[in-house]
């Protein structure tokens, strides 16, 4: 799979910052501790952007800006062909991304997605403006003779798969714990969270100390 396959998989932009936000909320249920967990959600990132993202702890990530001029998608697998440290020059890949449009520019640059040298970490590069009918990738030859070129398999896996079965599975791998998947399907809804649903995902944590986390991610409470 490449970003192609994945521009066609994605979902929408409106659905995909709803997906992003509910698996933020159960990993702060799950992981109480911000470290060790896989997905963050800040709406609260710059003015007037919100950031999705995904760190596993060892070298791969995604960030994902929300904004009124769509949705900027960066991803970075670490050990990819395509990555700018796996050539001399250590520059982005060709082509991906010498068609982002001027609206999502800063994006590009932003010291947050780029290394000390100024140099984009990127291997993955999506966007979507409004008025566009699907995602959008720039024109690209990928290396030959590899399933995962640009990492965006196992990058977007629970992107592309937006089930509440998908992330139970993930995060019964991850954190080595059962996981009810109605509670799941209750955050990917984005149902009010009560205590009754926290519970049945970590019976150890209080809704109450989760305040911190709702108001950062903006996932409704029950009253």
């Amino acid at each position: 799979m490449t970003a192609h396959e994945v521009a066609r998989l994605l979902p929408e932009v409106a659905r995909l910052r709803d997906l992003c936000r509910a698996m933020a909320m159960l990993e702060a249920i799950l992981s109480p501790e911000w470290e060790s967990r896989y997905h963050s959600f800040n709406r609260n990132w710059s003015p007037g952007e919100e950031m999705a993202s995904m760190r596993n702890g060892s070298g791969d990530e995604y960030s994902i800006v929300f904004m009124s001029g769509g949705a900027y998608v960066r991803g970075f697998d670490h050990e990819s062909a395509m990555s700018p440290y796996a050539h001399e020059d250590h520059e982005p890949w060709p082509g991906l991304l010498d068609s982002v449009p001027d609206v999502f520019g800063h994006c590009v640059t932003e010291p947050a997605f780029c290394d000390e040298n100024g140099v984009p970490t990127v291997t993955v590069c999506l966007w979507r403006e409004p008025l566009d009918d699907g995602w959008r990738v720039g024109e690209i030859d990928y290396p030959t003779n590899r399933e995962d070129p640009d990492g965006s398999t196992h990058l977007f896996g629970l992107l592309i798969d937006p089930a509440p079965e998908a992330f139970k599975r993930f995060a019964e791998d991850y954190y080595g714990v059962p996981v009810d998947v109605e509670a799941v399907r209750a955050l990917y809804e984005l149902r009010p969270l009560t205590q009754e649903t926290v519970s049945l995902l970590n019976a150890g944590v209080l809704v109450e100390s989760l305040a911190e986390d709702l108001a950062e991610i903006g996932y409704p409470i029950a009253t």
